[in-house]
Formats: C-alpha cells, structure tokens, sequence
C-alpha cells in the first residue's frame, strides 16, 4: 500500500506521524492493536510523538475508512487495517488474542435470518468469544 496516496485519497494531509502510524498498523504483527501499543512501539523506535495525537490520528484514519475500530471485551478500543474482505474475530478473554475467521455457513445464515425478519444486511460484526484452551495463551492458569 502506498502510504501517501492511502492518505491523499482519504482526504488527509500528508504528516510524519500519520506517516509512522500507518507504517506501524500496516505490519501484520500490529493488527488489532491499542492506540496505548501504537505510542509505545513509537516511543521504542525514537519517534516523539505524543499520545494525544496517537488518538488523534487513529480517529481520523478511522473515519476516513484506512483503519476499523474494534471493541472487544475489556473496553479498550483496538484498530486493524481495512480489508476489503468481510472477515469475524475469534476472542480469547484471558489473554486478548484475536483471531480473524470467515465462514461461508455463518454468513449465509445471517443473510437467511436478516430476510427471514425482513431485514437487509447492510453490514454486521460477530465476535466471539472465549478462553484458550492451549498452553500458548499468555494467561492460562
């Protein structure tokens, strides 16, 4: 992805940390993650930029459609590039690792169930949620 055009055609000026922020976002590693975790790697890689614009930034990519904000259980907000394709998120409470699944079946129900009720889908989220039940989660007892 080109970051300059993402962020012309978003209608954004081009800054250095929107810069940084989208470098940081775009790492597949960085997927689902904290504007608290944004400004850390930042701090870690010598760049000064403050928290607050962290959050400001991470607004304004997300009204712009480059970011999805997500909230999952625990009230903290997390954010993950845009993806064209329709994807759901598998949730572990323990540790807060998010998995990414898609499953024709569930969509295909959803869409029975929306017509079912005289609905039209525009569009929708599932998260699910539960415990890791392998010794990788970083909170299993």
């Amino acid at each position: 992805m080109d970051q300059n055009k993402e962020l012309k055609k978003a209608g954004l000026k081009v800054t250095l940390p929107r810069l940084k922020i989208l470098q940081i976002l775009q790492e597949p590693k960085n997927q689902h993650i904290s504007a608290e975790d944004v400004y850390k790697i930042l701090i870690e890689h010598g760049e000064e930029i403050g928290l607050a614009t962290v959050y400001r930034v991470l607004n304004q990519f997300d009204d712009a459609g480059i970011l999805n904000r997500h909230h999952f259980e625990g009230g903290k907000s997390v954010f993950e590039i845009s993806h064209k394709e329709h994807h759901d998120h598998l949730v572990c409470l323990k540790c807060g690792k998010v998995i990414e699944f898609e499953d024709d079946l569930i969509e295909q129900r959803q869409e029975q169930i929306a017509k079912d009720n005289k609905m039209k889908l525009t569009h929708h989220s599932l998260y699910l949620y539960g415990e890791c039940t392998d010794e990788n989660c970083e909170n299993l007892d």
